[in-house]
């Protein structure tokens, strides 16, 4: 089945899971998780409709995206895996968002290249609610203490959060992960009135529809989109 066959069986599992929750489509973002894919690859993703691309390594998005982009100039690329300190500068000449910010180190070092290269970033906070890799802030009040150091942070421009639920087949897990990140995004803006909260990054492809019914306003998908398996 074509990348295209898989967009559109996606959609359409997107829009059902909508519908049946309450939920407006327009709501919510989909991103190709394009890490490991060919450029091929993600031009047949473009072609289809997808706008919104995410990468791990920015060594690898740097061999895909630096040199040329030809075909994709309205393309938007986030960087969704851990980040290393020294790697700040090359992604901030790539990445649109940084989205897998899981400590005040990065916080500070993003802070301090955006400076620099007078620059400014989108940025979500990764909260750890249960993925086995265990980055991301531990608790809703070290959230709180990143929150404030970004915000103090003119160029850092905060944005929401993001996790990743656990790679289970039970779905109670992974809901009590999500509801885990809204409420999060609760607390944090009962805790900092009027703050720009409003991306809850949550939802792959074992488990993007329960995602959707917790409130995700975007999802991160790859396997489902580039092989298949998207019934």
């Amino acid at each position: 089945m074509s990348v295209r066959d898989n967009v559109y069986r996606i959609e359409e599992r997107i829009q059902r899971v909508c519908d049946r929750s309450g939920r407006k489509r327009e709501a919510i973002r989909l991103m190709a998780v394009s890490k490991f894919q060919s450029l091929e690859s993600i031009k047949e993703a473009y072609e289809a409709g997808i706008r919104l691309f995410g990468e791990s390594r920015v060594q690898e998005a740097r061999a895909k995206f630096g040199l040329t982009t030809t075909g994709l100039a309205d393309m938007e690329l986030h960087c969704i895996g851990q980040l290393q300190r020294n790697k700040v500068k090359n992604a901030l000449q790539l990445f649109s968002c940084i989205q897998s910010v899981d400590r005040n180190e990065l916080i500070l070092e993003l802070a301090r290249q955006c400076e620099r290269e007078s620059n400014t970033i989108d940025i979500l906070l990764e909260l750890h609610t249960g993925e086995s890799s265990k980055t991301g802030y531990p608790d809703v009040d070290r959230l709180t203490e990143a929150v404030e150091l970004a915000l103090s942070y003119p160029l850092l421009h905060l944005r929401g959060l993001m996790t990743m639920a656990p790679y289970t087949d039970d779905s109670r897990l992974i809901r009590q992960s999500f509801r885990q990140l809204a409420e999060a995004q609760r607390t944090l803006i009962q805790r900092f009135p009027g703050i720009d909260m409003g991306v809850l990054s949550m939802g792959m492809s074992n488990d993007f529809e329960i995602a959707i019914e917790e409130g995700s306003t975007l999802l991160r998908i790859g396997t489902a989109l580039f092989k298949g398996d998207a019934s």
